[in-house]
């Protein structure tokens, strides 16, 4: 029978709680394992994702290109457009990282900070544009689950545009009562629709720019504020 005497490593053996240091030891193994099939899904996925598109990806493929099994997939993503956002997400910090330091340092008036914001994406986007549309074409697949992040729900982009137009409210510039997140969800709406000229003309970063820059004069036009 067990005495008070009885030593605290033989208590800790005893307690389902608390792992064995051999569980331990094998936990980091696994954790590394899972780690190293995630990247190796992640960076197939992002090449099959720019060379055949999303409707053109299957899970099956992107496990072949990762060499791990279909199962081994699922084990780690939900689904293909959970794989996606994860693949757009890691790529898109690098873009967002960039705009936190450039933005603030945006001069103009307020079309001419969101235009310079916007031909910063463009030329970003550039490097992989078919990725970006991949990304474009996931916000329409109305079998996504809400955790995943398509074009048109980055959190991101949302709030430096708010922020551009709020300084455009404190600035005089745009209308007090414009409907902000209307003229959000307009500027989002530009962007993303610029990008069918990619397919159906092959236009390049200067053409798209180009083409967002006049659509953001009409928009600016609704949210300029009205002399009385």
């Amino acid at each position: 029978m067990p005495t008070d005497l009885e030593s605290p490593r033989r208590h800790v053996a005893r307690n389902p709680r608390h792992p064995s240091a051999a569980a331990d030891r094998a936990s980091g193994p696994r954790q590394t394992q899972k780690e190293a099939t995630r990247n190796r899904v992640l960076e197939a996925a992002r090449e099959l994702f720019d060379t055949q598109g999303y409707q053109g990806t299957t899970i099956r493929e992107i496990a072949r290109h990762a060499g791990v099994s279909v199962g081994s997939v699922f084990t780690t993503f939900a689904s293909k457009g959970e794989i996606l956002s994860q693949v757009m997400e890691e790529r898109l910090d690098r873009l967002y990282a960039e705009l936190d330091r450039v933005v603030p340092h945006l001069r103009g008036s307020t079309a001419d900070r969101l235009r310079s914001m916007f031909a910063i994406h463009f030329a970003f986007e550039a490097r992989r544009t078919r990725l970006f549309l991949s990304h474009i074409a996931a916000a329409y697949d109305w079998t996504l689950p809400s955790s995943t992040k398509p074009f048109g729900r980055t959190q991101r982009l949302r709030d430096m545009i708010s922020d551009v137009l709020a300084q455009g409210v404190a600035d005089g510039e745009v209308d007090p009562a414009a409907d902000l997140q209307a003229m959000v969800e307009l500027l989002i709406a530009a962007y993303g629709w610029t990008y069918h000229l990619v397919v159906t003309d092959g236009a390049d970063v200067k053409v798209m720019t180009a083409t967002m820059d006049r659509q953001i004069g009409l928009i600016a036009d609704g949210f300029r504020p009205r002399s009385s």
